[in-house]
C-alpha cells in the first residue's frame, strides 16, 4: 500500500510482519506531524483499517 494524500497531508503507512505492528506517518506539506500506531495479525495489516484510520484522522482534524 502506498501513501494516501488529502489536502496537503500525506499519510505513509509502514509495518513490521515480525512485530505485527505498524504506524501511519502523517506529514503536512513535507513536515512530519505525528505517528498513528496500529497492530495487526496475519501476513499483512488490513488495508481497509488503515484507510479508515486516515479517514477518521481527517474528520477529527477538519481535513477535506
Amino acid at each position: 500500500m502506498g501513501a494516501i494524500e488529502r489536502s496537503g497531508y500525506r499519510f505513509e503507512p509502514e509495518y513490521s510482519l515480525i512485530e505485527q505492528n505498524g504506524a501511519i506517518h502523517v506529514y503536512f506539506k513535507g513536515a512530519f506531524v505525528e505517528e498513528l500506531k496500529f497492530s495487526f495479525s496475519g501476513e499483512n495489516p488490513d488495508f481497509d483499517k488503515i484507510e479508515n484510520m486516515v479517514e477518521e484522522y481527517c474528520f477529527e482534524h477538519g481535513i477535506d
